[in-house]
């Protein structure tokens, strides 16, 4: 039997997703990270392996977002640095295989929010604020509802002892310490 529950609804004027549970898309999830190599190239990343759900509240304020990352499934594009980022110079995957991100507030206005979230790498949690966008709506070929979001955040990643780095000759860093963190998903209601 169909769900006939509406997908959206209006609040304030603007379409956002109706309240209730939201799991995200692996296949359709980009959870991504920008640094800088010899302070001066954009190096960009993602992980594979996610598992996220959004329980999207009556009051959009309301809304918690839960996501466990599979470290090991980091992909750079490169295997060397690949498996660099895996080693106890940086995510020691072997101690430490999932990162986490909880959400602790959502301040929305519109269709847009900023949500702060406890994002723990390698047992260290600290606080990081992403500014989140709804993009939309859309229903799948295959009858589901999807909505679809992009978040933006930086953090020092040095503030879960990921500092492992390289002074150059010139005096810069080798890998930048502030590390943008993007993220595209599209979340399927359950």
């Amino acid at each position: 039997m169909a769900d006939t529950t509406a997908a959206t609804r209006i609040v304030a004027g603007v379409e956002l997703p109706s309240a209730g549970t939201w799991k995200v898309d692996p296949g359709h999830a980009e959870v991504g990270f920008v640094g800088r190599h010899f302070m001066l190239t954009k190096v960009r990343g993602r992980f594979t392996g996610v598992d996220a759900t959004l329980d999207i509240g009556e009051q959009i304020e309301d809304t918690k977002v839960t996501a466990v990352i599979d470290m090991a499934t980091v992909d750079s594009g490169d295997q060397t640095r690949d498996d660099h980022l895996r080693s106890g110079d940086f995510f020691d995957v072997e101690k430490h295989p999932r990162a986490t991100f909880e959400s602790t507030s959502v301040t929305a206005t519109g269709s847009e929010a900023v949500m702060v979230g406890n994002l723990t790498i390698k047992g260290v949690s600290h606080p990081v604020a992403l500014a989140v966008e709804y993009l939309g709506h859309a229903r799948d070929p295959w009858g589901s509802d999807r909505a679809v979001f992009s978040a933006r955040g930086k953090i020092n990643r040095e503030d879960w002892g990921l500092v492992w780095n390289m002074v150059m000759e010139t005096g810069g860093l080798l890998v930048s310490k502030e590390i943008e963190l993007v993220l595209e998903v599209e979340a399927i209601r359950s």
